[in-house]
Parts: C-alpha cells; structure tokens; sequence
C-alpha cells in the first residue's frame, strides 16, 4: 500500500515561496504539462528551450542513458505520442546552491489506463540559471 504524504519544500522556501531556481522548475513542469497533449514533433517542444542551456544540456536517464537537448526532445515526442494526459503531484523541493531536487508523482494517461510512477529528478544549473543537466529516478510497480 502506497502511504499518501504531504508536500514539503526544504532550505526555508515553500511552494507559496518557492526560491528563484525552484520557480523555474516548476515552470518547466507546468510547460511540460502544457505541451505533452499537442506534442508531435520534437520542435513543438521549443517553449522548454526558455528554461534550458540547450547547447550545454544533458540528461541522465532511468536506464543510465545520457542524451543531449536534440535526443531528449526525440524521447519526449515519442513519449508524448503516446500519452493523452500527463498530471504531476509535488511531493517534495529542495533547494542548494544551483540543484534543485524536485520529488513528484507523476500520472500518465494512455486511454482507459493510468500508470503512476514516483521520481526524483536533480536540475542543475548553470551560472545563467538555466538547466544545463537533469538527473531522472524512478520508482513503479512491476
């Protein structure tokens, strides 16, 4: 049985004060969610790009997979392609000097089926506060 829990943020913030770094996570989620019904091409993900040091970009996935922002775009349509809703709750933020790491269950919606999956992904940023790498971990049934 999956014990439900309650919100937190750590290093003082909140989610109705989260800090700068926070706020663009949060940001990057509510496009991500914006995004993920209409998405068919890896360009239609271009809103991200104002969250993301695209040139510098890396992502470090479940599987130990590392892609680049052009691999990850790909990933991400294919993903999409198949996803009619995508829905998040926040679990727990936490904020450091340029890391944000950011616990949510996430809700994916593929016709009559639901699969709920709990992550952790680490942002971290670069000196211009954009997102130059994301570490992604996930926690599903079998």
């Amino acid at each position: 049985m999956v014990e439900r829990r309650e919100s937190m943020v750590n290093m003082g913030s909140s989610l109705e004060n989260p800090g700068p770094l926070t706020r663009k996570v949060l940001g990057y989620e509510q496009t991500m969610k914006r995004l993920v019904p209409a998405a068919k091409a890896p360009n239609d993900w271009a809103p991200l790009a104002e969250f993301v040091a695209v040139d510098e970009f890396e992502r470090g996935g479940t599987f130990l997979e590392v892609q680049n922002w052009q691999q990850y775009t790909e990933m991400l349509t294919q993903w999409a392609s198949a996803t009619a809703k995508f829905e998040t709750t926040v679990r727990r933020v936490s904020e450091l000097p340029g890391l944000v790491y950011f616990e949510i269950e996430e809700r994916h919606f593929r016709g009559d089926n639901v699969n709920v999956v709990n992550s952790l992904t680490v942002f971290e940023f670069n000196e211009a506060g954009k997102i130059r790498h994301l570490d992604v971990y996930l926690q599903q049934p079998r």
